[in-house]
């Protein structure tokens, strides 16, 4: 019994001769250093990936509670305080209604809307710029790291070319290992990138889902703003007047119609 596990396992080990841990080993500080700084490269994009789902995902429950309650209050203000904190449409809020207070004391005549606007569009900016944060990360890694992974394949091949003319055996068996364990730094290089790739594209259209949703309410506070409040967005509790109009013209000429029976 004891016999045929370490039987077992003296065969495994012979198996597992060309894996990763003998690729990095044969390959020395050159494979060893390309395997790090792919690792390195994966770990940081899944990080930049779920920090921004988690971020973005905060901004869209954001919007719905602007929807279901912020045009509901009397004033910005008062909307203001109903939102979080932190908020990105706090932000837009608050710096709308800074920029309102600051008009007033400017010297040099500047039309309100041209100010309100400009303000509005900085602070939006800066939202989107910060969502835009650590997508260059992605897109330099989806770039690069094919590369670097190939790097890896090259001075491994060229050191199992190096070391078959040295032995003088040039059989297949001899080629076959090292040059299969140089080529898995390219298929390192692809795993990499593959995934920093669509996690860039995804989180690009969620932003750019989430900008047009801060661009429509920043319109939204401008028209409140230089309207003093008169303009506001349609919340859906609307009546509609349409069907009072033909009752109120029936009514009237059945009134003509009396005046014209009189004698």
């Amino acid at each position: 019994m004891i016999i045929n596990i370490l039987a077992a396992g003296g065969t495994a080990a012979a198996e597992n001769q060309f894996g990763l841990q003998q690729a990095l080993k044969e390959g020395g500080i050159i494979s060893q250093s390309v395997f790090t700084i792919l690792v390195v490269m994966s770990v940081v994009s899944f990080y930049i990936l779920f920090s921004k789902l988690f971020e973005q995902q905060k901004i869209i429950n954001q919007a719905k509670r602007v929807r279901a309650q912020f045009w509901n209050s009397n004033s910005l203000r008062e909307g203001s305080a109903k939102l979080e904190k932190n908020s990105a449409y706090k932000q837009l809020v608050d710096d709308g209604l800074a920029a309102q207070e600051q008009h007033s004391k400017l010297t040099d005549p500047i039309e309100a809307h041209d100010w309100l606007h400009g303000s509005l569009a900085r602070s939006e900016a800066a939202i989107n710029s910060k969502l835009g944060g650590g997508l260059a990360f992605l897109a330099t890694v989806g770039a690069t790291s094919p590369f670097i992974g190939l790097f890896g394949t090259v001075v491994g091949i060229y050191r199992a070319l190096i070391k078959i003319g040295a032995s003088g055996d040039p059989s297949i068996d001899k080629v076959a290992g090292p040059v299969g364990e140089a080529l898995i730094m390219t298929a390192l290089g692809l795993v990499v990138a593959v995934p920093a790739v669509l996690a860039y594209n995804w989180l690009q259209r969620r932003n750019k889902s989430i900008a047009e949703d801060l661009s429509a309410f920043s319109n939204d506070v401008l028209g409140f703003l230089a309207s003093n409040g008169a303009v506001r967005p349609s919340i859906g509790n609307t009546v509609a007047k349409a069907p009072v109009k033909p009752a109120a013209a029936t009514t009237t000429a059945g009134q003509a119609g009396g005046v014209q029976t009189r004698p």
